[in-house]
């Protein structure tokens, strides 16, 4: 088992038409979580992952667990809740190019994880703990689970990889300042750190990246990679080793949800296989570009073969 992953996962119900949702009659029924799309993009890139959550004793959560072990996942350690229901949200289209999304996780059973449900049998023969900052926001318990889970894996010499992906509704109820200290925390915590460059400078109170890359090493982060979306992401190492990759150009963006998670399964991969850090982000931003061009959060998720021949591609066009 290569990477073990945390976190809660949702049905999506995504709108068949444009326009309010009471004038909606048909849905199109996925999938979304941020961590269970990186164990997706794993699996899809040759490698293996473990997904952990609780989901409600329900249909929807027996199709959540039938999809994702589907894909390959281990879902050994995911558990059932009898009286909490699998979380859901809907996407909403009013016009083109404009979407809103409805969340249904209150009281969810993943919400209600907690941190009895963490052993040492979660990271058996596992190299990479990666999480979010969206679990430790949801609920008490879950933070609880999120701190065990990474002094478990640290103690177990685990790599502790950190995307924030930061969801403004969850802090609602937990504090915009509270969170800011939590995610910084998370990011001293990780040997790699994965934030968009406005997640970063909410963060760290500036958008210069080489400032966030500093500050970040004085909280305790090993490695940072800044993502500036379609234009370039910014790497970092506490040894002083930087330096940017541009981002790869896609046709036509289709869905950009997603991306953030197949990047970061692109570059925790390129990790695995001991790639210089600027190689494993090349190959995280080839993942990400693929993963916008197809609707939904795990529809895109490339497989290596198709990563290899784009950036084969790519650098092609680079050199005519």
């Amino acid at each position: 088992m290569d990477v073990v992953t945390i976190g809660e996962t949702m049905v999506v119900f995504e709108a068949g038409s444009q326009g309010p949702l009471r004038y909606t009659h048909t849905f199109t029924k996925r999938h979304g979580g941020a961590e269970s799309n990186v164990a997706i993009g794993i699996q899809r890139l040759g490698h293996s992952a473990r997904w952990m959550s609780q989901v409600g004793e329900d249909e929807l959560g027996q199709y959540l667990l039938q999809s994702i072990r589907g894909e390959g996942v281990d879902t050994n350690f995911v558990t059932t809740s009898p009286t909490a229901p699998t979380g859901l949200f809907i996407k909403e289209f009013r016009r083109p190019n404009e979407g809103s999304v409805h969340y249904y996780r209150a009281g969810s059973a993943a919400s209600q994880m907690s941190g009895d449900l963490i052993g040492e049998e979660l990271f058996r023969n596992a190299k990479v703990l990666h999480i979010t900052g969206i679990t430790p926001l949801i609920s008490k318990s879950c933070d609880e689970v999120i701190t065990k889970a990474i002094h478990l894996a640290k103690k177990l010499g685990l790599f502790v990889s950190f995307d924030p992906n930061l969801r403004f509704k969850i802090m609602e109820e937990y504090g915009e300042d509270r969170a800011r200290d939590r995610m910084r925390e998370l990011a001293g915590m990780s040997d790699l750190f994965l934030p968009g460059l406005d997640e970063a400078e909410w963060m760290y109170g500036t958008n210069d990246e080489s400032e966030i890359a500093h500050r970040a090493f004085l909280d305790g982060a090993k490695r940072i990679v800044i993502k500036k979306g379609s234009t370039h992401s910014y790497y970092a190492e506490h040894d002083g080793k930087s330096g940017f990759v541009n981002s790869h150009s896609v046709d036509r963006v289709v869905d950009p949800i997603g991306a953030g998670d197949g990047f970061a399964s692109g570059v925790i991969v390129g990790i695995l296989e001991e790639m210089t850090l600027h190689d494993a982000v090349n190959l995280g931003a080839a993942v990400g570009a693929l993963v916008v061009s197809s609707p939904g959060d795990i529809e895109g998720l490339p497989t290596r073969k198709e990563v290899d021949l784009f950036l084969n591609q790519t650098s092609k066009d680079v050199l005519r």
